[in-house]
């Protein structure tokens, strides 16, 4: 049997990135409803690595699955607030990644929520497994805690 999960410090994560609630985030509860925190998790990872280099999503030829995902959520989020989400790498192998995130209501030092999902990257063609480009691998040390 597993022990609970607890939220992780902020200074836990590398890099953050502020993303705006919108008010459709707000569930019929007044929260932010459990769906929004993935999207949060991919935005958070995706525009980190195309804005470093380490991916093209339109031209590039290698291309990342999600293959797992999972969060626990500790404390609820909800519009107007300014979600604040802390990246970091756990492992990296030949052709796979798992993101860590941690997501923050802004100046609070304990994550609301925190989860991971894992990438497998694939050749855009084939949809094999590849070996992480250079230049992903390079963001990604930076990103290993």
């Amino acid at each position: 049997m597993s022990s609970r999960p607890v939220p992780q410090a902020r200074s836990s994560y590398r890099v953050f990135r502020d993303i705006p609630t919108r008010w459709m985030d707000n569930d019929a509860y007044g929260h932010v409803n459990n769906v929004i925190y993935y999207s949060w998790f991919d935005t958070a990872v995706n525009a980190l690595l195309i804005e470093r280099g380490a991916l093209d999503i339109h031209a590039g030829s290698t291309i990342g699955f999600v293959v797992e995902t999972q969060c626990n959520y500790f404390a609820p989020l909800a519009f107007p607030q300014v979600v604040q989400a802390g990246i970091r790498v756990a492992h990296a192998g030949a052709s796979s990644v798992r993101y860590e995130i941690g997501l923050f209501a802004q100046g609070s030092d304990h994550a609301a929520a925190q989860g991971h999902f894992v990438h497998v990257y694939v050749d855009r063609q084939s949809q094999r497994p590849v070996a992480l480009p250079p230049e992903l691998a390079a963001v990604i040390e930076t990103l290993k805690t």
